[in-house]
């Protein structure tokens, strides 16, 4: 596996259900959060900074980047456990990063929930460290029970 090279290229909707399959197998979903209704979203805004990482013509990685042009944004940055620790992750999210520079992003933030803690230690090996912020949400819109995720796919 190490000895295979990465492709990557946009989100297209014919990777939906792998794309979903791969974010379970990362354990990023959530029961509140619908990950195909997240895919959908994000396809209305910035649809070019979402990202996978094929290897053989299987997707082994995804990263949803924004920019609202104040700040940029990464989400489910997921690379399959059995690529994790071969710099899959820091390729992608540096795809990202330059993707958001020609856009004239000045700064970068990703939300990582507090018990996930190997997601902490990857992105402080590749620079990010903790703002001097609180992180606060409020739900607009009430989510749906994820189906896609936990009827169709079994995680």
């Amino acid at each position: 596996m190490s000895d295979t090279k990465m492709i990557i290229k946009p989100y297209s909707h014919q990777y939906q259900d792998a794309v979903v399959a791969l974010w379970c197998k990362c354990k990023l979903t959530r029961p509140w959060n619908d990950a195909v209704t997240d895919i959908l979203t994000k396809l209305r805004v910035n649809p070019e900074l979402f990202l996978l990482g094929f290897v053989n013509n299987k997707i082994i990685a995804s990263a949803m980047g924004g920019y609202e042009g104040h700040r940029g944004w990464i989400n489910y940055l997921a690379v399959d456990p059995d690529y994790q620790k071969k710099g899959i992750g820091k390729q992608i999210v540096e795809i990202i990063e330059q993707k958001l520079i020609a856009l004239g992003c000045p700064k970068i933030n990703v939300q990582i929930r507090t018990d996930n803690q190997e997601a902490i230690k990857f992105y402080r090996s590749i620079g990010y460290k903790p703002d001097k912020v609180i992180s606060m949400g409020k739900r607009l819109i009430k989510d749906q029970q994820s189906l896609s995720c936990e009827k169709s796919l079994g995680c």
